[in-house]
């Protein structure tokens, strides 16, 4: 009776971390009221301060799963770079990475994969692994609706899908969470992946000494986040010393870089059997599918050759 009990009350309480601090509160209160109705305010108002404030911290698991860190047990870390495909920054980078023989993870925009097909093939191409950051990366787009927030995924998930790639890996605009996201993410069957160590760079606005912030954060299973894109065009060849310096710099450290997927033990996409080519300008809000045969992909490391 008392295995059936709990069996019943597991299968009902709330998954998330959310869920459960919201039903203690709400059973807190109820119980205070009968002492104070004022001391019943007390775990309420933890609650509500405590979702408020959830939403905006990356490492947060409050109302859903969030990877932001490795689990490997090596002493390394992983590189990810938002906001992209960038015909000014993306192949920078490109050449970047294959100097120092280091794979990176890039979190794209589908309407950037829409008019840079070219781009994001080439990213693939190279060994690095793609993955999904919204389609219009709305900064404010986990506090819109459930379906706004679904087609926004779902667009870019065709974009990458008519090049031959399923993502697995999501990360919202930002970083920010919200419930919604969680029901999304379970109808996609996606996950969630942060990050750990960042350098504050508004999206490369800021990047004098780029590389020291990060150097003096970066720890092991970090996974980092940079940035594919660039405010202002003619400051390329400072961001690119700047990312240089990173990537000679953590080795010096005494930390490998891995590929995301190898850093946090499971695949970030999967290949698809072929892929079709884009129709539609740089406006296009509809990519077109891609064939459902796909295989697992596991970028690989440069090291290895």
């Amino acid at each position: 009776m008392v295995h059936d009990v709990r069996n019943l009350f597991v299968k009902y309480l709330p998954q998330s971390p959310a869920g459960r601090i919201g039903c203690v509160a709400f059973l807190a209160a109820a119980l205070l009221v009968w002492v104070d109705l004022r001391l019943a305010v007390i775990p309420l108002g933890v609650f509500m301060l405590l979702c408020m404030a959830a939403p905006f911290i990356p490492t947060c698991s409050f109302f859903l799963p969030v990877i932001s860190r490795g689990t490997c047990g090596r002493k390394a870390v992983a590189l990810t770079f938002d906001d992209g495909p960038d015909p000014l920054t993306t192949p920078e980078l490109l050449r970047l990475l294959k100097k120092h023989r280091v794979s990176g993870t890039f979190f794209v925009t589908g309407h950037r994969v829409v008019r840079y097909p070219q781009l994001t093939k080439e990213i693939m191409a190279q060994g690095h692994s793609v993955a999904n950051h919204s389609f219009h990366h709305d900064r404010w787009g986990a506090f819109r609706s459930t379906p706004t927030m679904q087609h926004e995924i779902e667009a870019t998930q065709r974009a990458l899908k008519s090049l031959g790639v399923v993502a697995l890996a999501y990360r919202p605009p930002m970083g920010i969470t919200s419930p919604r996201l969680r029901r999304v993410m379970q109808t996609e069957g996606m996950f969630v992946v942060n990050f750990s160590c960042r350098a504050w760079d508004g999206g490369n606005r800021r990047i004098r000494n780029l590389s020291r912030r990060i150097l003096k954060r970066v720890r092991a299973n970090d996974i980092l986040l940079l940035h594919d894109n660039l405010a202002e065009p003619s400051l390329l060849s400072r961001w690119a010393g700047e990312v240089d310096l990173i990537l000679k710099g953590i080795p010096e450290k005494g930390l490998e870089i891995l590929p995301l997927a190898d850093l946090i033990g499971r695949p970030v996409m999967i290949a698809t059997g072929g892929h079709d080519e884009i129709h539609g300008g740089p406006n296009s809000e509809h990519p077109p599918t891609a064939g459902p045969d796909t295989k697992t992909f596991r970028p690989t490391n440069p090291k290895d050759h």
